[in-house]
């Protein structure tokens, strides 16, 4: 190494680099404020504005049942729901819903940079966590959806993320719980990351399992609860059972309209057959978290990655879903994702329809897919092989463990006991003096 780059490495301190990203991610939001004050956004936001004036009139717990003709499907879970009836509010006193509807995708991929710098610099060095913060602050994937398209998909990103790095980095499950719960109630997708934040919250002891389980059933009943109690058949319906939009212009369903695959095998896949493949993605994720806890914060944007991966559903916001899993995972991964796949946003947007892809849109997104599965595979190893940094998850043994050497009683030091194997009587090892 030279001496300049020794110095400049030795300069580059976490604070120091710490407030480099911030000043990035400040630049990353004006721009998407230039983009949510210039443009009026995609057909999301009249859509949401239709939801809106619904709210205002049936309220956001019988917008459920209530029937909309010149609407899609109102698919959003509760809190959304609350969100836009203040949006409403703020729109009757003059604010501009077009803004006010992409403000929190857009605040969220701040933190989003922020998140991940703070994952990576205990897990890579200062100069790599800084360059893939940058990646989503500066990410064009994201400063076309959250600054154009108008939808909540990098909020429960960003919130899904947060809620493991509270688990995992800052010990702090009563919170973690929380941040999951609001992850769900702002967009359904992220319940894929729950099994895993649960299961790294086992492994962390009792009394973190049951505070992350306080925080995170305790708030979600809040928030579900009324709706579940009012009107628990359309709220099934319309979210938990809800499949996504059918078009084959992503991944998998791609793949099999290239390979003239019979329309009833793609609608099977696309209906009862899409289970399969979002417990696969748990599945993996919970495999992954078992054998590295330490690594939650990183896994769980990877298992938002693969859902995307093995999407039925296809749909432009969709693809935020990986946008800040990529850029956890390493540089590369993060700057090819967001680079290729940005580009296909971009000439979605700049066409007739978000739901019209071209032929050259078409062969750029299956590029992108494969540079996204090429991601997660390194991501899943790179896992895997990192070393722990992360303080230990489990809590220290008990003292009659065989793994302590010594033991202490009165603070005086006691012989060598540890307990047999077969008859579990103690045995004093040799060289211990009684």
């Amino acid at each position: 190494m030279s001496m300049s780059a020794r110095l400049g490495s030795e300069h580059l301190t976490v604070p120091r680099a710490r407030m480099m990203v911030f000043c990035v991610a400040a630049i990353g939001t004006v721009i998407r404020f230039i983009l949510l004050y210039t443009t009026k956004g995609s057909a999301d936001v009249s859509i949401f504005l239709g939801f809106s004036e619904e709210i205002e009139d049936s309220g956001p717990i019988r917008i459920y049942e209530q029937p909309l003709p010149w609407l899609p499907v109102y698919n959003h879970p509760p809190l959304a729901g609350w969100i836009l009836l203040g949006m409403s509010e703020l729109n009757g006193m003059g604010f501009s819903f077009a803004a006010l509807i992409r403000l929190p995708a857009t605040l969220a991929d701040a933190v989003s940079s922020m998140l991940v710098f703070e994952i990576l610099r205990r897990r890579t060095s200062v100069h790599s966590a800084m360059g893939c913060a940058w990646t989503v602050a500066l990410s064009p994937l994201l400063i076309a959806i959250s600054g154009y398209h108008g939808n909540n998909d990098p909020v429960a990103v960003m919130l899904a993320i947060a809620a493991a790095y509270l688990l995992v980095d800052k010990k702090r499950p009563w919170t973690a719980g929380l941040v999951a719960a609001l992850s769900v109630s702002v967009k359904f997708v992220p319940v894929v990351t729950l099994p895993i934040l649960l299961v790294v919250a086992a492994r962390s002891g009792r009394q973190a399992l049951l505070s992350f389980c306080a925080g995170l059933f305790g708030l979600t009943a809040f928030i579900w609860g009324p709706v579940v109690l009012t009107v628990p058949a359309a709220l099934k319906e319309n979210v938990v059972d809800y499949q996504g939009q059918p078009w084959p212009i992503w991944g998998l369903m791609r793949f099999a309209d290239l390979l003239g695959i019979s329309e009833s095998s793609i609608a099977f896949a696309q209906g009862e057959g899409h289970l399969f493949f979002v417990l696969l993605c748990v599945a993996i994720g919970i495999w992954l978290v078992w054998r590295r806890p330490d690594e939650a914060p990183v896994v769980v944007g990877l298992t938002l990655a693969l859902l995307l991966l093995l999407s039925t559903a296809g749909a432009v916001q969709y693809l935020a879903w990986a946008a800040v899993g990529m850029s956890a995972t390493g540089l590369w991964q993060g700057l090819a994702y967001n680079a290729i796949v940005g580009a296909v946003a971009y000439m979605v947007y700049t066409g007739p329809s978000p739901m019209f892809w071209n032929e050259d849109t078409l062969s750029l997104a299956v590029f992108g897919w494969t540079v996204l599965a090429l991601g997660i595979a390194s991501g899943f190893r790179k896992v895997l092989a990192r070393p722990q940094t992360a303080t230990p998850l489990h809590p220290p043994p008990h003292p009659l463990h065989p793994s302590r050497a010594r033991l202490t009683l009165c603070g005086r030091p006691e012989p060598d006991v540890r307990v047999g194997h077969a008859s579990g009587t103690p045995r004093v090892l040799p060289g211990s003096r009684l």
